[in-house]
């Protein structure tokens, strides 16, 4: 049997890992902007998330690799990703079908404004 292909190096050197070899990746939706939830990834999700066209994480809880809609059918159809400038942040841009929260919302970003007083100019 072959071995999984490596990331890419020329990714992977860019990459800055926390302690525990992983970069947040933040997931958009493509066509809205809309964000959706925040996930871990380390080299090994990433490169499945590039070739396979569909989004997979590193569970810090459960330490196994999760790709969203296995279980719960809410699909995450990758569209690009993108790596900030300091190397320690991806943006995942999909095309989100069903819920992206596991507690079935659409967003995780849907508890409510925490009242941050906006910015008046000074």
């Amino acid at each position: 049997m072959t071995p999984p292909a490596a990331l890419d190096p020329a990714i992977a050197d860019r990459l800055k890992r926390d302690a525990h070899g992983l970069v947040a990746a933040v997931v958009q939706q493509h066509d809205t902007g809309e964000v959706l939830m925040l996930g871990w990834m380390d080299d090994e999700a990433l490169r499945r998330t590039l070739t396979e066209g569909r989004v997979t994480f590193w569970s810090r809880s459960r330490e196994e690799y999760w790709r969203k809609g296995d279980t719960s059918g809410h699909h995450q159809r990758v569209q690009s990703v993108a790596l900030d400038c300091d190397g320690d942040a991806l943006l995942v841009r999909v095309d989100q079908v069903g819920a992206a929260c596991h507690t079935g919302a659409r967003t995780c970003f849907d508890e409510g404004d925490l009242g941050a007083r906006p910015y008046a100019g000074e």
